[in-house]
């Protein structure tokens, strides 16, 4: 039987070698039957039978039937021959059928494709350009005949070529990938040419070709080898910028290359602002730093020359200076003249006369009455308090960040409104690092490299981590019952009742179904004579490089479709890769899909819950030691979470800062006299006292804020008790220390003294409070909720911290008072000591080195000079390094230090091979049924050049400006595809209940013979208005397959919104970013695809019929967070400069409209901000929402640094500059050294400590950087900047103390004559 088989095949290999080539004859005729070498197919492999005869005359219906299926063979009824029957054209018709269906958007490439296999079966000179090969019998109701199970086709290079370059850029929508890539198996778009894309036309192990093919390219004059007849065909090709015989038109620009118009260049990027080529902001800088040291040297050469004519004058005998008056006194102040006081003078003493004596009273009374005080406070207080009862804390980021009247925040809610919120994504991004690669030299696909993850032991361990996950179940209370992934999984192609494997799950194993036994399915299989054996990894070549293909080449005839029905992309499945190198990944990408849900939906609950359950399974997974994998994972209540925790976990390092501030105020506002009276002298209960008013003040307006309904947050919950402590330690410092270095006036009461000390510090106090309050209050009109809120909450607690200091603190000290006097230990009250208190002032330490030390040494004139050219230089370099600072926050700092997401965020960035999706999203007022309408949106023949898609795919040319990386999916141009009569999409029930109605193409022709539509005459199809509104909701509804690739379900059917009326009143157009890694590309890639959707809304407006209004808008699920960065700049400008206005309003207005303190406590201010930022960028700070909170926070703590030194000045009347500069140095600065720099510092240290990075960089840096910069311009540049510019002495108090001395003169006086005359009785 072995020698009859090989006697029977050489006979037909003899026999078919000696096969004729001639014109006019065929090489087969009419289908014998199914081929006996195929097993399972796709579709139906007919065979044709062997048969050398002449082309046949066709008339009639077979006339008719060629004329529509091959019209390139159609010379006339009467002189039409052909190679093919009836039934092959039917054959033929359903074969081109399946492939139209994704080429038909470019009906040149369509007919170009049906040319080439309509003269492979039909041609009247079928022998000559065909070579049969192999043929097998086959039997068919009971008769046996010879069928071509294989033959060789010559074509010329010139019309494969032409007819490849017609078809190879002609778009999938649905994707935004390449028809070509669905054929031509393993190659995929990118390797694809024109003899692989034949050669997978011509194997029958893709399932849907009946017979091998062995299309042979010939070059133009080459003969050599061809069987002797045989000439290749070389008919011509169209070209896809050309019209097709039957009126097709030219393929759109995104088919067709050749289509595009030809495109003016791109404006290059824009240059850095530079001068003659340097750094522009360097060079203002500089020049500005020339111009202040310039200024500063006149004005030291013209103050000098000024001082020294004054010492001539003054030498002369008519200096104003020391002298005697008449009673021979010593006069050591100039005489003033009422005439000399000026207006501004005046009402500065009627001010601070006015709120001293105000303050002085209020703090008598305050003072007298400690308890009742107490009390009131209290009730205050908790009445404010009891609103903590209903407090609101948001969390969640995008309520923080984003306005709820902000562009994204609408357009947000627009979105998810329309199409629902964008779904939950569970991931995990797995790697094995210890893992060699191989070479594996594959049958079909020859060597590949595959990585050490791509194994098979891997992708097995990979499927069983997958289905645990899938099968997770828990109860839910919300749901009554044990609830599944399937209750809240995303299911693009069984929304309704989706079972566990309709739930989009993506990852590698998907490409085998999930199946177990197709991993390890193996098969021997024969390739141009070569015999081997093929194997998973034969299918996964192919399925990475050909995600949409429903059967892969391999003789496993495995599909590569997910199980759920839809495709997997390799970029979903596989990262770190090169060049479209997938088996060579890095790494292995596994993606749970949830729907996303509100918050106040029952299922948002079940969504966490699960999520929750996600979580653990992976963490358990993560420690196992028998794992095989290096991975990162996340969910997406993930970074909710971390933030959550790591807020949580850092609360006792606040709480610790908190505490380490409050043992420095016990301690430094202590006396410490005698160690005898070290428990009777210290203020332990005053410093908790002053720790319980800041504490209570934020209280208060919390509760308060709680009561009107204003979100707290934690931000909240973190700076504000640290700034308004800071503002609080600095009065009680001041108050305290005036008090202690004060001495009790003869007949004059304790609550006398508490009363006329707060008079002489309060207006100081006040000063500054107010200032930061309003600073505060403006500060709320921040469109930012996180930046408002704050505001809001810091605003009126500074405020209640005042009014708590002026009250209740002052009723505190007045107890403490009587207490130390009465000897009293501070802890014990009923212990008594012996020692008494001195009975003179305390100045403590602190002030008397800064006195004798300090001051002088700061003041002297060389020091003077070097601290303004240090000062100077500090602000223009800082100026310069603000220009340069980074917008944005990178959202792994928001992630505490060794946080799991830390990890997946370095994953992401490094495997990911593709951004966010991006939709463009229409709203209503745009007619898309119109034939206008539909061409200014698609991009498939017919389309205007410069449509909705059409735009978008221009982005996508230019990557590195525009951020675009795939163009954007279409549901016109696939619904359109869908209507078109040249694939079996929409049809027509012709019988039965359902006649008239839509049919799914996988019925049967004999039910639905009738198409939805009849093939145009321009080859242009649109539906009518009618056509389009009966159509569009079986297309949205149509589950892709095979037979109809272009069913809208799952794809589109959520992409399309119209209201009852069928109106579209919101759609959308899904593109891909290109992979961004920072907060400043995400923000790039926001405001290009804005500028994209209005140069798209701008011309979609011109169409006829076009709302006024119609819009077209970006969104995707990070705009919230990176839209504040557009504005973040002008914004806190704006913020910035609205605190700053009452610093210098407030200032003038209690210095009794003294402008030059207020300039100059406004330009202290000023650099520090600037210094601030400056010190920013080389920390590398980002300046962020965050750290805008932080800098209007600096505004209000360097009032504290500064006003205070301001005012001291302005009240002295110290002969000299230099001399009140010294003084307000020693007496307040000392004050405020004590009261703010060492409060604050010792706290900020300790937040060093902490886990969050956030904490660590915007809270400890950039606290540490406002404090030390205020401290350094406070008490360094302020006084010398004092001794300089600032206002003379106060002449009307001058003239008061003048006149308070005359009448003591007088009074002396007089005494004086009355004691002589009773002498001289």
């Amino acid at each position: 039987m072995v020698h009859l088989a090989a006697l029977i095949t050489f006979l037909t290999c003899v026999a078919l070698s000696k096969a004729q080539h001639e014109p006019g004859y065929c090489a087969f005729y009419e289908e014998c039957g199914r081929n006996p070498s195929l097993g399972e197919t796709l579709i139906p492999p007919i065979v044709p039978c062997l048969n050398y005869s002449r082309a046949r005359p066709i008339t009639g219906e077979h006339y008719q039937k060629l004329k529509q299926v091959c019209p390139i063979l159609d010379h006339g009824e009467n002189n039409t021959y052909a190679c093919c029957s009836i039934k092959q054209l039917t054959s033929l018709e359903m074969s081109l059928t399946l492939s139209k269906a994704v080429l038909i958007r470019c009906p040149s490439c369509a007919d170009n494709f049906a040319h080439l296999h309509c003269i492979n079966t039909c041609s009247p000179n079928q022998s000559q350009s065909v070579k049969v090969t192999k043929v097998m019998n086959v039997t068919t109701f009971g008769k046996t005949r010879e069928a071509v199970v294989g033959y060789q086709a010559f074509i010329s290079n010139t019309f494969a070529d032409a007819s490849f370059q017609s078809c190879k850029n002609v778009r999938i929508p649905a994707t935004g990938g390449y028809a070509i890539a669905t054929m031509c198996g393993r190659y995929g778009a990118k390797l694809c040419t024109a003899q692989r894309w034949y050669d997978f036309q011509g194997d029958s192990s893709n399932g849907l070709a009946p017979l091998d093919i062995d299309f042979q390219l010939v070059k133009a004059g080459d003969t050599a080898g061809l069987p002797e007849g045989v000439i290749p065909y070389n008919g011509r090709a169209l070209k896809c910028n050309e019209t097709t015989p039957s009126g097709g038109q030219i393929c759109s620009c995104q088919d067709c290359q050749e289509s595009c118009p030809v495109m003016p260049p791109i404006p290059p990027p824009a240059v850095p602002f530079s001068i003659l080529g340097i750094n522009g902001y360097l060079v203002i800088s500089i020049i500005l730093f020339c111009l202040l040291i310039f200024a500063f040297l006149i004005f030291l050469l013209i103050s000098n020359l000024v001082r020294h004519r004054k010492r001539k004058y003054e030498e002369t005998g008519k200096r104003k200076g020391k002298g005697k008056d008449q009673n021979s006194n010593d006069v050591t102040q100039k005489v003033i003249d009422p005439s000399e006081v000026t207006c501004a003078d005046r009402n500065s003493l009627t001010a601070q006369a006015f709120l001293s004596t105000l303050f002085q009273e209020w703090g008598t009374v305050m003072a007298t009455y400690p308890l009742t005080v107490l009390l009131a406070s209290a009730v205050v207080v908790v009445i404010f308090a009891a609103g903590l009862m209903s407090l609101e804390l948001t969390t969640d980021p995008v309520e923080l960040w984003s306005a709820p009247n902000s562009r994204a925040r609408q357009e947000k809610d627009f979105h998810d409104t329309h199409f629902g919120p964008f779904f939950r994504t569970n991931q995990l991004i797995l790697t094995a690092p210890g893992r060699k690669g191989y070479i594996y030299d594959s049958l079909l696909f020859g060597p590949q490299n595959f990585s050490g993850i791509v194994s098979k032991d891997l992708i097995i361990e990979l499927l069983e981590l997958q289905k645990r996950i899938q099968n997770i179940e828990f109860w839910s209370e919300d749901l009554n019952r044990t609830a599944s992934l399937k209750d809240v999984c995303y299911a693009p192609l069984n929304p309704t009742e989706p079972s566990l494997t309709d739930c989009a799950v993506n990852s590698l194993p998907q490409y085998f179904q999930n199946s177990l036994d197709n991993i390890n399915a193996k098969v021997n299989m024969t390739e141009l004579g070569v015999t081997k054996e093929v194997d998973w990894r034969d299918h996964l070549i192919y399925c990475l490089n050909s995600p949409l293909s429903f059967k892969d080449i391999t003789d496993l005839g495995m599909s590569c479709m997910a199980d759920y029905g839809a495709p997997v992309f390799s970029f979903l499945a596989v990262g770190g890769y090169d060049n479209d190198d997938y088996t060579d990944a890095e790494a292995l990408i596994l993606t749970f899909s949830l729907n996303n849900y509100a918050r106040n939906n029952t299922k948002f609950k079940v969504a966490m819950q699960w999520e929750t359950e996600f979580l653990k399974i992976v963490q358990d997974y993560k420690k196992n030691p028998a794992a095989n994998f290096t991975f990162a994972y996340m969910a997406e209540r993930s970074l909710e979470d971390e933030i959550n925790r790591t807020t949580a976990e850092d609360i006792p390092i606040f709480m610790i800062s908190y505490a380490v501030i409050f043992i420095y105020i016990a301690v430094a506002l202590g006396e410490y006299s005698s160690w005898k009276r070290i428990l009777v002298d210290s203020k332990f209960l005053v410093g908790l006292g002053g720790i319980l008013v800041v504490a209570s003040s934020v209280l208060a307006s919390m509760g308060f804020y709680s009561w009107v309904g204003i979100p707290s947050s934690l931000v909240i919950l973190q700076v504000v008790p640290f700034l308004v402590l800071a503002v609080g330690a600095d009065n009680i410092f001041i108050f305290v220390l005036e008090y202690q270095r004060d001495v009790r006036r003869i007949g004059e009461k304790r609550e006398e003294q508490i009363g006329r000390v707060l008079g002489n510090v309060a207006p100081s106090m006040l000063l500054c409070s107010l200032s930061e309050s309003v600073c505060f209050f403006l500060g709320a009109l921040s469109t930012m909720p996180a930046v408002k809120s704050f505001a809001l909450y810091a605003a009126l607690a500074v405020l209640m911290d005042f009014v708590l200091q002026m009250t209740a603190f002052v009723a505190l000290l007045s107890l403490d008072a009587r207490r130390q006097e009465g000897n009293r230990c501070e802890l014990f009250c009923c212990v008594k000591v012996s020692t008494q208190r001195p009975n003179k002032p305390n100045e403590g330490f602190l002030l008397p080195l800064m006195r004798k030390y300090y001051a002088p040494v700061l003041l002297s004139c060389y020091t003077r000079i070097i601290v303004m050219l240090l000062f100077i230089f500090m602000f223009c370099g800082s100026l310069f390094l603000m220009f340069n600072v980074t917008v944005g926050l990178d959202q792994e700092l928001a992630m505490p230090q060794g946080s799991y997401m830390l990890d997946y965020f370095q994953y992401l960035y490094k495997y990911f091979e593709v951004g966010v999706p991006v939709y463009f999203v229409t709203k209503r007022g745009f007619n898309f049924t119109t034939v206008e309408g539909m061409n200014a949106v698609c991009s498939s023949v017919g389309c205007d050049q410069f449509s909705l898609t059409q735009k978008i795919q221009y982005a996508t040319e230019y990557p590195d400006r525009s951020y675009m990386a795939i163009p954007a999916n279409s549901w016109v141009d696939d619904f359109v595809d869908w209507l078109n009569p040249g694939s079996k999409c929409c049809r027509l029930y012709a019988y039965g209940p359902n006649a008239g109605k839509f049919c799914p193409a996988d019925k049967s022709a004999f039910l639905c013979p009738k198409k939805c539509m009849t093939t145009p005459s321009d080859g242009v199809l649109r539906p009518t208005v009618e056509q389009f509104n009966r159509f569009l909701p079986d297309f949205l509804g149509n589950r892709p397959d095979l037979q109809c690739p272009k069913g809208g379900l799952g794809a589109y059917d959520t992409a399309v919104v119209r209201d009852a009326t069928g109106e579209i009143i919101a759609s959308r157009f899904m593109a891909y970013h290109t992979p961004l890694t920072n907060s400043q590309e995400f923000t790039a890639a926001l405001l290009k695809s804005r500028e994209l959707a209005h140069n798209i809304t701008m011309g979609m407006r011109k169409v006829p019929g076009t709302s006024p209004d119609f819009e077209v808008f970006p969104y995707t699920v990070t705009s919230v967070f990176y839209e504040q960065y557009l504005t973040i700049v002008p914004e806190g400008l704006f913020n910035i400069s609205l605190c700053l206005l009452p610093t210098f309003v407030v200032c003038c207005l209690l210095l009794g409209l003294d402008l030059r303190s207020g300039l100059l406590n406004l330009i202290t201010i000023i650099m520090i901000v600037v210094d601030t930022v400056g010190v920013m960028t080389l920390w590398g700070i980002d300046y962020n929402a965050v750290a805008l909170i932080n800098l209007v926070t600096a505004v209000g703590i360097s009032v504290e640094f500064v006003s205070h030194m301001t005012r001291s000045f302005a009240l002295s009347i110290k002969p000299t500059h230099v001399e009140r500069a010294m003084e307000a140095t020693a007496n307040m600065g000392s004050a405020v050294f004590a009261g703010v720099a060492m409060t604050n510092l010792p706290g900020i240290i300790v937040l060093a400590f902490a886990k969050a990075q956030l904490i660590q960089i915007f809270f400890f840096r950039l606290n540490l950087i406002i404090t030390l910069l205020g401290m350094a311009h406070g008490l360094i540049f302020l006084p010398v900047l004092l001794s300089y510019f600032g206002p003379g002495v106060n002449k009307a108090v001058l003239l008061q103390l003048q006149q308070v001395k005359a009448k003591e003169l007088e009074i002396r006086n007089n005494m004086r004559q009355v004691y002589d005359n009773l002498s001289y009785e």
